[in-house]
């Protein structure tokens, strides 16, 4: 079993390694996020994610694109250490940390056959929809409702413990 550590990939390394296990006919699904605090929803995501491949590839937000994406504050962990809480998890493969708005460059470069999206999203809502159509990529819906966010989280532990 691998370490945490080694399942966390350059981008050029990531793309040589879906390359091979695409060769093998292993079935690859990308899914993406912040995941600034780890919380239950993420893991809901990301096992309902691997549950549509072989081989699951999430990508990470760099720190710079979660700023653009979530404003001042945020992320509160660095995006090595949100990385390697990620491939933490026995259901990922690997990570990759990508600093775009969205993924539709990684999805151009690794091509993976699946592209997973949250419960807050639909078919017609993906960004990165027109991108995985044009490439043949399909696009799943995974994970639980979308009832838990980082957002919350915070406010939660700012206000304390209910009383």
């Amino acid at each position: 079993m691998r370490v945490a550590h080694d399942k966390i990939l350059s981008r050029s390394k990531a793309c040589a390694e879906v390359a091979k296990l695409k060769r093998t006919g292993k079935r690859v699904v990308l899914a993406n996020g912040v995941f600034d605090t780890l919380h239950v929803g993420h893991t809901r995501y990301l096992a309902g994610a691997k549950l549509q491949g072989d081989i699951l590839v999430v990508a990470v937000n760099s720190d710079g694109s979660t700023r653009g994406l979530k404003g001042p504050g945020r992320p509160i962990l660095d995006e090595q250490a949100r990385a390697l809480l990620v491939a933490a998890l026995r259901d990922v493969d690997y990570v990759v940390i990508f600093s775009e708005p969205n993924v539709e460059a990684l999805l151009e470069e690794l091509r993976p056959d699946v592209h997973a999206k949250g419960t807050d999203y639909t078919s017609e809502t993906v960004p990165e929809r027109e991108v995985s159509r044009r490439l043949g990529i399909e696009v799943a819906i995974v994970g639980d409702p979308k009832n838990h966010s980082t957002r919350d989280f915070l406010d939660a532990v700012r206000k304390g413990p209910h009383a």
